[in-house]
C-alpha cells in the first residue's frame, strides 16, 4: 500500500518561508502558503499549489483554512515576534501533528520551545532547502548543496533500508538517485557494490537532483 503523500503548509512568505515553500512544491508536495499581505501572496501564487491571505493569528480563519488535515504547518513570519508566538499556540491548540517555527533570536526559540512547538529553526543556520529536506525526511543527517539543482545527503539508514543489498533497494532506478558511499562506524565504503547490505547505524551519502531526493525522502520518510 502506497504511503499517504504529506501535505505541508507555510505561514510567512518573507525570503524565508517562500523558500520552503517554493522548495517543498519542487519536491512534488502540496503546500498551502498563507500571508496576510496581499501582495505576498499573489507573487507566490503561480509557484505554489496554493496560497491564500489570511491571518495566522485568527484562530476562526486558520480553522477555516483546514489546516488540521495537513501534517507539517511551518511558521515562518517574519519580525513580528509576538505575532509568531500567537500563531503558533494557535495551531498547538488545533492539534496539528507537526508544527515547526522560524525564531529570531535565542529567547524567541526557548519561548516557542515552552509552547510545545516541535521544531524550531534559526533562519540564519538554515536555508529554505534544507529546511524542506529534513521535513520530508526525518534521517537526514547533512547536506550540501552542490547548485540550485543538485544536492548531496547524509543519510542515516531508515529501518526500511536495513538488511537489504544495494540491489534490492534499486535507488538509482526508482528514484534517480545515486549512492556514493556507505558509512558502517569509522569504515568509509566509497562506491559500494550492489551485494553490500545496508546494516542499522549505516549511513549512505546519496547525490540527486533536490526534487529525486524529496521523492526518495518521502519514500523512506517516517
Amino acid at each position: 500500500m502506497s504511503r499517504k503523500q504529506k501535505q505541508f503548509a507555510v505561514i510567512g512568505l518573507g525570503r524565508f518561508g517562500s523558500s520552503i515553500a517554493m522548495s517543498l512544491c519542487s519536491m512534488g508536495y502540496e503546500v498551502l502558503a498563507i500571508d496576510a499581505d496581499e501582495h505576498r501572496v499573489h507573487e507566490i501564487a503561480d509557484e505554489i499549489t496554493h496560497a491564500v491571505q489570511a491571518d495566522a493569528t485568527d484562530e476562526d480563519a486558520m480553522r477555516a483554512l483546514g489546516l488540521r488535515n495537513f501534517d507539517v504547518v511551518i511558521v515562518a513570519i517574519g519580525n513580528d515576534i509576538q505575532s509568531s508566538i500567537l500563531a503558533a499556540i494557535i495551531l498547538k491548540d488545533m492539534g496539528i501533528p507537526k508544527v515547526v517555527a522560524k525564531a529570531q533570536n535565542e529567547l524567541h526559540g526557548k519561548v516557542l520551545k515552552k509552547i510545545g512547538v516541535d521544531q524550531v529553526i534559526f533562519p540564519e543556520r538554515d536555508m529554505g532547502l534544507r529546511v524542506a529536506q529534513h521535513l520530508v525526511t526525518p534521517n537526514l543527517l547533512d547536506m550540501i548543496e552542490l547548485s540550485d539543482e543538485y544536492s548531496i545527503v547524509e543519510l542515516k539508514a531508515p529501518k526500511e533500508m536495513i538488511g537489504r543489498t544495494l540491489r534490492q533497494l534499486d535507488i538509482r532506478a526508482k528514484y534517480g538517485c545515486s549512492v556514493m558511499a556507505l558509512k558502517t562506524g569509522n569504515h568509509m565504503n566509497i562506491s559500494p557494490n550492489a551485494d553490500d547490505v545496508v546494516k542499522e547505524e549505516d549511513i549512505l551519502i546519496v547525490v540527486g537532483t533536490n526534487e529525486q531526493l524529496g521523492r526518495m525522502g518521502q519514500a523512506f520518510g517516517e
